[in-house]
This record gives structure tokens, C-alpha cells and sequence, in this order.
């Protein structure tokens, strides 16, 4: 069987904005630099950010393992694209969709299809810090509910985020390398070879 082999491929972006979830929910807040080692952001001083650590414990995304199983954490940082949340907006007939509402950690800029990115992507960035994509953020109603209490006027808006958001909702990463993220850094990507099996 011959198979096309994409070869591997560099794509340079932006942190357009960091933010971090230490709070009580999964919302996330701005912040101008964070450091990371390998279990997620550091946050000395401070309550653990939300997506930190080596493992984390078996959910509706994982369902080949039974719920509350330790798992190794590969959900580190979320990335999202404003491109992608534009779309998302428009698709729900809304103003905006704020990144922080879904949780996010990263919004790049200027890097196309981001949600479409494969696994195995490498993210550098200039202060040494490098993120390995996981893999697709899977919209849930989580954040949908997030953004209809913003739309009261709006029955139903939880369950169409879930519907519009598909492959649209960014991307999971875990910290490769530790090392300082700032927003306003410019990024370098590399795509590995891709091919299907």
C-alpha cells in the first residue's frame, strides 16, 4: 500500500494573551509572563493552577479507562485561536467569545487551522519553554454555560456552543520543556510528518 507522507514543516505565530485558572473554576485570568516546569504553570505564592501536574484523574474523554482513573496529564496548557473564537461568535450570532470563558491559557495568533494542527506539534518559545499538542480541546458544556450565562436571553446556548465549537475550540498541550511564557512572544511551530495509517 503507498501512503503520501507530508513532511515536516516550520510555522512562526504570536501569544497573542496568557492567562492562567487558578481560581475556583476552570475560568482563566490574564497574566503577563508565567513560568513552567514539567507538571504545568508555576504559580508561587499562589493556589496551583487548575490543569497542573503529572496525572490527572480519567474523564469523559478518555472513556476506555473508568472515570476517576490516574492517567498521565497530557492537558498542561489549552490553546485557542481568535480566528477560531471569531468563528465560533458568529456561528452562535454573539459579539465575542472570550477565550478566558473556555478556560484558555494561550491564544496564538497567526497560525491557520490551529484547532487542526496534529499531535506531536512542537510549540517554542523564546524563554525556553516548549509545549507537545496533545490534541484536539473537545468543546463541552462546560464553557457553553460559561457563555450563556453571559446570554441569558439565549435557552440553549450551552448545548450550540458544543455543536459550533466543533474543531474550532483549539488544542491540549503538555510541557516538553520548562522554561518562562510572555505575552506578546513570537512562537516557532513544528509540524511533524504526517501521514494516515
Amino acid at each position: 500500500m503507498t501512503r503520501s507522507i507530508v513532511p515536516t514543516r516550520t510555522l512562526e505565530g504570536r501569544v497573542s494573551s496568557l492567562m492562567i485558572a487558578d481560581g475556583d473554576g476552570f475560568e482563566t485570568r490574564p497574566v503577563e509572563a508565567a513560568e513552567l516546569d514539567l507538571e504545568g504553570f508555576m504559580l508561587p505564592g499562589l493556589r496551583g493552577e487548575r490543569h497542573r501536574g503529572l496525572a490527572r484523574k480519567a474523564d469523559a474523554r478518555v472513556p476506555w479507562f473508568p472515570r476517576g482513573t490516574p492517567i498521565r496529564n497530557s492537558r498542561h496548557v489549552s490553546i485557542v485561536s481568535a480566528d477560531e473564537l471569531a468563528a465560533i461568535a458568529g456561528a452562535l450570532d454573539i459579539p465575542a467569545v472570550d477565550p478566558a470563558w473556555l478556560g484558555a491559557n494561550l491564544v496564538l495568533d497567526g497560525i491557520p487551522d490551529l484547532s487542526m494542527l496534529p499531535r506531536g506539534t512542537r510549540i517554542f518559545f523564546p524563554g525556553f519553554a516548549t509545549l507537545a499538542v496533545e490534541d484536539q480541546n473537545a468543546p463541552c458544556r462546560g464553557p457553553g454555560k460559561a457563555i450563556a450565562s453571559r446570554h441569558p436571553d439565549r435557552p440553549g446556548l450551552d448545548l450550540d456552543f458544543v455543536k459550533a465549537a466543533k474543531r474550532l475550540r483549539g488544542l491540549v498541550a503538555w510541557v516538553e520543556r520548562a522554561g518562562t511564557i510572555r505575552a506578546g512572544d513570537a512562537v516557532s511551530l513544528r509540524l511533524p510528518e504526517q501521514w494516515l495509517y
